[in-house]
């Protein structure tokens, strides 16, 4: 499902491209440090809580894929938790292998670097996982990920796996 931007897609430029692909072998280091956030591995126990706040918080299609994340061994969707409260969620290998998304922080917990720790986090996961390239499927805020990871656009991919798609009305 085309991602949610957190962001304007117009500020960000979304228009300008569709997947986006991300060398995973000169990752920035991660480097978000709280102590009130945690970024962590999803747990299977905690499904059921992750998937309605997703649902709730940005869509029904995400939750879907956030689901298929959780089918992961390990587990693959991240979480940014303070205390018992889930501030923002990133997973990969959802919608098909080697993709990042759908991500998303909760709109009064954004601003605090969460976001750029949960992609981060996901993209290192990839890597240790053995893959070489990442993809961000539909990308969102295109100048944020060029910025973040280095990122390039993928040409043709426009609009790429999501082309035909069932959708709700």
């Amino acid at each position: 499902m085309p991602r949610k931007s957190p962001v304007s897609s117009k500020q960000k430029g979304a228009d300008r491209v569709g997947d986006m692909l991300v060398p995973l072998y000169r990752l920035p280091e991660e480097s978000f440090v709280s102590s009130e956030i945690t970024i962590r591995r999803a747990l299977a126990p905690e499904k059921t809580i992750v998937l309605n706040w997703v649902k709730s918080h940005f869509s029904q299609g995400w939750a879907d894929e956030c689901d298929v994340a959780f089918s992961r061994a390990p587990v693959s969707c991240y979480l940014a938790v303070s205390g018992e409260e889930l501030l923002g969620f990133a997973c990969y290998d959802a919608t098909l292998k080697n993709f990042f998304g759908p991500t998303g922080v909760k709109e009064d917990a954004r601003g605090q670097g969460i976001g750029k720790a949960l992609l981060l986090r996901s993209f290192h996961a990839m890597r240790e996982s053995g893959y070489g390239y990442g993809i961000i499927g539909s990308a969102g805020p295109v100048d944020f990920y060029e910025k973040a990871l280095g990122a390039i656009a993928i040409p043709n991919s426009k609009p790429g796996i999501y082309k035909g798609m069932l959708r709700q009305n």
